[in-house]
């Protein structure tokens, strides 16, 4: 039982693409327990649940994040490699995003209730920002706590001129000193507000504080956190999230009936806007819910409960009408063809790729040559001084010897990962099981 008379947290772990199961969960918060976010403390949030908690603090509009992640993974999936396309830049586009939807004051909104969490390149130490002194200030700061090393460039971002990665890599599910904090996570474990699969699996991953049942469920998810699912895979997502909060306000006896309204972010429409006609009649309503749920828009039933803002947004990208060479790409020849012409295409668009990405960073050349130079430097040093060969190569090692890796397994047979090598590889093994899933339109 949630005890909230001493003030409570609420904590979005990292999750790259999976961050549409965070929507949900925000919904539902929304609609069901408003009480819950205006009168959280905090709200702690790493990579894609920084990007959440941004849009919970500064009173954003749902319903247009869901909107913009839609896009982003429609942006993602429409070339052969998927987000490992050159042409996609992933940072771009989550700047303009942010710098779009997030209103004017956001900076205002957030400071001191919003906490980002970043990985400093440096030493590899996390940090919690909360303070921002301008809009920019908050989106460069969500900029930095996104940012996959290798997946979404090679220069990591800098915020208030120190240099950060991905918040998740050091501490991907951050808790305050305060007691009450709901965590909340799209993999199963032991967060508050998380799926629940059905396995027979006792053993437990913790990567940086984030609890992961070992199990094919949650193995499916790690790959498609950076390779984007489908839409109808998506607003499943969404939809669990959706009721994952819910049970977790029912269980607790947070469930407000008497509800006030939940403010701008999600305003109610007419249920009629959504998918339905309103000249139909009863059978013909019938009739289409039939086939809806026989086809793909099967999560557009009444009996799912998401709000009806987010399930426009979900109505209106399945019924996207793709023009004649979209439809003429997704044809088999012409797939075959596009995957065998690879070799000879691909470096044409890298080369258009890099001059374009060139031009963009002639600003920021020179504090970016000077952070350059002083990692050269340190290398040197430590090259110099010898370092000893264990401290560079990664080597096959027995279970003995795990703990010298970051890899510690106590008695309730919990796998804890701390040291930075281990994450790295955590890290590649996930891009190699998002590579085996890639089931890519042209």
């Amino acid at each position: 039982m949630v005890d909230l008379n001493s003030g409570w947290n609420l904590s979005f772990a990292g999750c790259g693409f999976l961050g549409i199961y965070h929507i949900g969960v925000a919904s539902c918060l929304q609609e069901k327990a408003p009480y819950l976010i205006e009168g959280a403390t905090k709200l702690y949030g790493a990579s894609a649940g920084a990007l959440t908690a941004s849009v919970l603090a500064s009173q954003a509009s749902l319903a247009q994040c869901c909107e913009d992640v839609i896009e982003v993974a429609k942006e993602a999936r429409k070339r052969n490699l998927g987000p490992l396309h050159p042409n996609f830049n992933l940072v771009k586009v989550l700047k303009s995003g942010l710098n779009r939807d997030l209103p004017s004051d956001a900076h205002v909104l957030a400071s001191g209730r919003l906490c980002v969490s970043l990985t400093r390149v440096s030493d590899g130490q996390n940090v919690l920002v909360s303070e921002f002194d301008s809009k920019e200030e908050l989106v460069q700061a969500l900029i930095c706590s996104s940012f996959i090393p290798i997946y979404c460039g090679l220069i990591p971002p800098s915020f208030r001129g120190v240099r950060y990665v991905d918040g998740g890599i050091s501490n991907n599910l951050p808790q305050s000193e305060l007691k009450n904090t709901i965590t909340i996570s799209p993999f199963s474990g032991e967060s508050d507000i998380c799926p629940r699969d059905d396995s027979t699996s006792f053993h437990e991953l913790r990567f940086t504080n984030t609890s992961i049942q070992m199990n094919l469920g949650n193995m499916y998810r790690l790959s498609r956190a950076l390779f984007p699912p489908e839409t109808k895979v998506m607003a499943d997502m969404c939809q669990s999230g959706y009721k994952d909060a819910l049970r977790f306000l029912e269980e607790n006896n947070l469930l407000m009936l008497d509800r006030p309204t939940s403010g701008p972010a999600m305003l109610e429409s007419p249920p009629t806007t959504c998918c339905c006609k309103p000249t139909e009649t009863t059978q013909e309503w019938v009739l289409r819910r039939l086939r809806l749920l026989r086809k793909q828009h099967w999560w557009l039933d009444e009996q799912i409960d998401l709000p009806t803002p987010i399930k426009k947004v979900f109505c209106e990208a399945c019924q996207d009408k793709s023009g004649l060479y979209a439809k003429v790409s997704e044809m088999l020849p012409v797939r075959v063809a596009s995957y065998m012409l690879m070799p000879y295409t691909l470096p044409v668009q890298s080369a258009y790729s890099v001059a374009q990405r060139f031009v963009e960073w002639i600003p920021e050349v020179p504090a970016d040559m000077r952070w350059l130079c002083g990692v050269a430097g340190d290398m040197y040093q430590q090259a110099w001084k010898g370092a000893p060969a264990n401290s560079i190569g990664i080597r096959y090692t027995p279970i003995a010897e795990l703990a010298n890796y970051g890899f510690f397994v106590d008695n309730a047979n919990v796998i804890n990962i701390t040291h930075w090598k281990s994450k790295i590889l955590i890290s590649i093994h996930v891009l190699s099981m998002g590579l085996l899933h890639l089931q890519l339109p042209c």
